[in-house]
């Protein structure tokens, strides 16, 4: 943060958030605001990591799409990716904001029926990808 922002915005600002991790309120809620993105951070948070073949399967949808959304929530930062071998694996971004943490947990606890036949068609999933080591 500059030094000019800490003299105008307290420690304890939301705003101060904001400088912190470069995801916006308005940047967090329009991501939210399409179904194939929330889709996905809500798949995600619940499998904690993802790769795009598997969200494919979850989602019923094209790679070119996916891949699209995946790009605009890392963009964002509400997305993390690692890379292993020819595999790309996404998981929700450690350095969100709790606020937005906590929006996240509760979508994802009170959506279990809107996500129910996206987790069934990745349970469905066969050859998923092998994850070497922890995700995150």
């Amino acid at each position: 943060m500059t030094q000019a922002a800490n003299e105008v915005i307290p420690k304890d600002s939301p705003a101060t958030e904001l400088l912190e991790t470069g995801v916006s309120p308005l940047t967090f809620y329009k991501s939210l605001a399409d179904e194939t993105r929330l889709l996905s951070l809500l798949l995600i948070a619940t499998e904690q990591e993802l790769c795009v073949c598997e969200l494919m399967q979850a989602l019923d949808e094209s790679q070119p799409k996916i891949s699209r959304h995946l790009a605009q929530l890392r963009k964002a930062g509400l997305l993390q990716d690692r890379r292993q071998g020819q595999w790309v694996f996404y998981r929700i971004s450690q350095s969100l904001p709790q606020w937005m943490q906590q929006v996240l947990r509760d979508s994802l606890h009170n959506s279990q029926t809107y996500i129910a036949q996206s987790q069934q068609r990745l349970a469905q999933m066969g050859d998923r990808p092998t994850r070497n080591g922890k995700c995150c």
